[in-house]
């Protein structure tokens, strides 16, 4: 039931990317678009814009239906259960021991001796 949920959901997703590319600027963005005429495509654009309107709601309906096909297999589990980990003693507090002060700062020049020999020497 999921994998085909997840197929509709994939041709959905990629028709709606075709349909809105298809359509035609409108916004005016960076002063481009605009311009309209006797002709100028109205009626398509009102039927592209229904069809994105439909295959919409169509994605929107199967994302939900994936959201709780999912909630349902994973109700009452958790990660660690699925791990299968099992311990029979308590765990222990066990926090890495930060370094030194010391030791975060770069070497010093005078601390280290020149990784590669000059050619003059």
């Amino acid at each position: 039931m999921e994998n085909v949920v997840l197929i509709i959901h994939l041709i959905l997703a990629l028709a709606l990317i075709g349909v809105v590319l298809l359509q035609r600027s409108e916004g005016g963005g960076l002063g481009m678009g605009g311009g309209g005429g006797a002709m100028s495509g109205r009626a398509a654009a009102t039927a592209l814009g229904k069809l994105t309107w439909i295959l919409a709601i169509g994605f929107i309906i199967t994302s939900i239906t994936l959201t709780v096909l999912a909630a349902q297999k994973s109700a009452g589990s958790s990660v660690i259960d699925r791990l299968g980990v099992t311990s029979s003693e308590p765990a222990v507090d066990t926090a890495p021991i930060a370094p030194s002060g010391d030791s975060l700062l770069p070497p010093s020049m005078d601390d280290t001796a020149p990784l590669v020999p000059r050619a003059d020497e």
